[in-house]
C-alpha cells in the first residue's frame, strides 16, 4: 500500500463484501453460530444476509453480527432480528432460501415472515 488512495480503495471494495458490524442503529440481524447451530447450516445462513443485506443496500440499515449459543439447539440455525421499539423476532430452522424471504419481506418490507419464527414452530 503506497497512498491514502489506495487504502481507501480496499476499503471500498470490502465495504461490499461485509455487513458485519457493531454499534450500528436501526435493525440487528443476529446469527447463532455456537457449535449447534454451525452444525445444522447457520454459517450459509449468516452468509446468505450478510450478501442479501448488500445486495439490497440496506447495510446503512441493516447490521449482520453472530453470537454463540441463543439457547434453543433443537431450533437451529437461529435468527433474531432486532428493532428498535419493537419485540425481538426470532426465526427458527433458517436456510439460506428463507433468510432471502426476510430480507424480502421483514428486512425490506417491515412484515414479520410468521411461518417461520419460534411461536409457529412450537405451536
Amino acid at each position: 500500500m503506497k497512498s491514502l488512495a489506495e487504502l481507501q480503495a480496499i476499503k471500498n471494495r470490502m465495504k461490499d463484501k461485509v455487513v458485519l458490524r457493531d454499534g450500528m442503529e436501526g435493525t440487528r440481524v443476529v446469527v447463532g453460530m455456537a457449535t449447534c447451530g454451525i452444525a445444522a447450516g447457520a454459517r450459509p445462513v449468516l452468509n446468505a444476509f450478510v450478501e442479501g443485506v448488500n445486495k439490497e443496500n440496506l447495510e446503512d440499515k441493516v447490521s449482520v453480527t453472530q453470537t454463540g449459543c441463543i439457547g434453543i439447539c433443537q431450533y437451529e440455525p437461529v435468527v433474531e432480528v432486532f428493532e428498535a421499539g419493537k419485540e425481538k423476532t426470532t426465526y427458527v430452522k433458517m436456510t439460506p432460501e428463507k433468510a432471502q424471504e426476510v430480507i424480502e419481506k421483514h428486512l425490506k418490507g417491515g412484515q414479520v415472515v410468521g411461518d417461520y419464527t419460534i411461536g409457529a414452530v412450537t405451536a
